[in-house]
């Protein structure tokens, strides 16, 4: 299984998470979260009152900052200055600062070497929004998962009704993931698009294993012969 890298990109609330957790599990890989990353910086920058779309300050905050992720049995963890953050990422303030964020060359530049870094050491599936343009353009399994915004809002409202949140609405979800998905689209450093190479999986009407099956056996079908 040595130099399997699956990379996996698509817009917000594709299930791409949950997608790619579950197929490492499968596999018995590694699974990096890449947003979970941006997400940290994110909530890093609301802490302490950082407009997150500002560079110069978001700039100094990353020298202020130790990011790091660990692996606790096939699990990832995101740390900020040792604080394991993982669970206190995945609001919509976080989000929405996670895209802005992730629009700034200097945070891209730093947290993408990091992942490089960590894709070359071992086997793993990676999520994200250019993972097979532009953070690892030669990973030999692309695939680019989609799914209507409808049910997009869906999963993720779904996602913070089990995390507690009883006040955000269907329509709110909707309306931050169109804004979202325009931003990622339209911004200037590695927008989020379907890489040429990609095998595009509209996930809509489609339950997670029956992804998963997709997935592997486009995996099977297409697997470099040994030797």
């Amino acid at each position: 299984m040595k130099h399997l890298t699956i990379a996996i990109d698509g817009p917000a609330g594709a299930g791409k998470s949950t997608i790619a957790r579950r197929l490492a599990r499968r596999l018995n890989i590694l699974y990096m979260d890449t947003g979970a990353m941006y997400r940290a910086v994110g909530l890093a920058a609301l802490r302490r009152g950082i407009r997150p779309g500002y560079g110069p300050d978001v700039e100094r905050l990353l020298t202020e900052i130790e990011i790091d992720i660990c692996f606790s049995e096939g699990e990832q963890h995101v740390l900020i200055d040792g604080e394991d953050v993982t669970t206190l990422i995945r609001t919509p303030d976080v989000s929405m600062a996670a895209s802005d964020i992730s629009a700034l060359p200097v945070v891209r530049h730093r947290l993408v070497e990091l992942q490089r870094q960590i894709a070359a050491r071992q086997p793993l599936v990676i999520d994200g929004r250019d993972i097979g343009t532009y953070v690892l353009p030669d990973a030999p399994y692309k695939f680019f998962l989609t799914a209507s915004v409808q049910e997009r809002a869906r999963r993720r409202l779904a996602d913070l009704r089990s995390q507690g949140d009883r006040s955000t609405t269907q329509d709110q979800v909707m309306q931050d993931m169109e804004i979202r998905d325009r931003q990622d689209s339209q911004r200037e450093m590695a927008p989020l698009c379907q890489a040429d190479d990609a095998l595009l999986v509209d996930s809509t009407g489609l339950s997670i294993d029956e992804v998963i099956d997709l997935i592997l056996a486009n995996i099977n079908n297409n697997r470099p012969v040994a030797g």
